[in-house]
């Protein structure tokens, strides 16, 4: 593995030839048997570029917008059953809030025995580390995958184009040859969005809690930004034009993002020998653009160790210098559902609840399966609103 930070030799990368540089390839040994043979993780070339083709369309920025209401009640939920005056680790909370927000924009919202079934089958799953496939992990993923081609052949007696939910909008796609996808594809797929959008999406929230609660003057400007646009009322929701206005919190999740990426690298398996950056690299090699590295370049950022999120204020930033969601062919296709979320779920918690650190834990990073997540959960103590 040849790990970059340079900007112009991960532009070689981003940019580079996909039919050269591999991301499936290099990916398969990780997620491979977690999501399955189909998952857009796992493809490469015309397989890969068909299959995002057909994902896109549940992932783009308007659609996203329709699930801000189940998103802020999903979080209301979780917010008023968290404790008050004692310690409690904060990215548990925030990881079921995650979970149930995307099993509810996987699945919908009509069949709440199913969803609790699933849900409390990926939380043993999920708790399981990486890594070998042991008995209870396979039988936790075989009672999974049942309940999923049970629930995609239901919605395929009543296909729906009108579906809102990804699950009916896999079930109803086509691909350009007119074929529908197979259920094991859709099994796959569903997989990787659930885990995918999930973990990360929670870890990063947990992150920029403990990035305003180190900052208190950044974290007064957030909470009023948040009161100017949503106020502080438990029932107000916020809409999607509101969400777009919380550019300070914007730039709070960015700089978190850049300072604490929950995925520190990026990798490419070499088909040929390539020349990246001043570097001769062999067939076979993994060129690794390292998130983590580039994105404290002082070169790059004043600085780089200071959580300052006015960096990113009213600045758009080169996709070579800073990619927490990855870059090129291969970004993550869920950047701004996560981002999206990450907004709603942040303003009703900074809307509703006074939290400090826990005076007894000092967070370090940490190695939770892929992710790099804060220590001991995150622990945080909620005041008496």
């Amino acid at each position: 593995m040849a790990f970059f930070s340079d900007p112009e030799a991960i532009k070689q990368v981003f940019a580079g030839d996909p039919e050269r540089l591999r991301a499936g390839e290099a990916q398969k040994v990780i997620f491979k048997p977690f999501v399955g043979p189909n998952s857009i993780l796992v493809l490469d070339s015309a397989r890969h570029k068909s299959e995002r083709k057909l994902l896109m369309p549940p992932f783009h920025s308007e659609r996203v917008r329709l699930y801000g209401n189940i998103m802020c009640e999903i979080a209301d939920r979780s917010i008023d059953a968290w404790p008050t005056g004692t310690s409690f680790p904060i990215h548990s909370r925030l990881q079921e809030i995650s979970l149930d927000i995307i099993l509810r924009i996987v699945f919908g919202l009509d069949d709440a025995a199913l969803l609790s079934r699933l849900r409390a089958l990926l939380v043993r799953w999920l708790n399981f580390n990486w890594g070998a496939l042991t008995a209870w992990k396979r039988i936790t993923q075989f009672r999974i995958d049942r309940l999923l081609y049970d629930e995609i052949a239901r919605r395929k007696k009543s296909r729906r184009e009108e579906q809102t939910d990804i699950m009916s909008m896999l079930v109803a796609a086509r691909y350009e040859d007119g074929r529908y996808m197979s259920d094991e594809e859709i099994r796959d797929e569903l997989m990787t969005v659930l885990i995918a959008g999930h973990e990360t999406t929670a870890t990063s929230m947990a992150w920029v809690v403990h990035h305003l609660l180190r900052n208190p003057d950044v974290l007064a400007t957030v909470q009023a930004e948040v009161e100017s646009v949503s106020g502080y009322a438990p029932t107000s929701k916020l809409t999607a034009e509101q969400v777009t206005e919380l550019g300070y919190l914007d730039a709070v999740i960015r700089e978190t993002a850049r300072i604490n990426p929950v995925v520190p690298i990026v990798v490419r398996f070499l088909e040929t020998d390539m020349r990246i950056g001043d570097y001769e690299l062999p067939a076979g090699s993994v060129a690794t653009p390292c998130i983590y590295l580039t994105h404290r370049r002082p070169e790059l950022w004043s600085e780089p160790e200071s959580f300052n999120p006015d960096r990113f204020v009213g600045r758009q930033v080169a996709p070579y210098t800073f990619f927490p969601f990855g870059g090129g062919v291969r970004r993550c296709l869920g950047a701004a559902l996560a981002t999206y979320e990450m907004k709603i779920v942040l303003a009703r918690l900074l809307s509703r609840v006074t939290l400090r650190s826990d005076p007894r834990h000092t967070v370090q990073v940490v190695r939770r399966g892929i992710t790099f997540a804060p220590s001991g959960g995150m622990p945080v103590i909620r005041g008496a609103n």
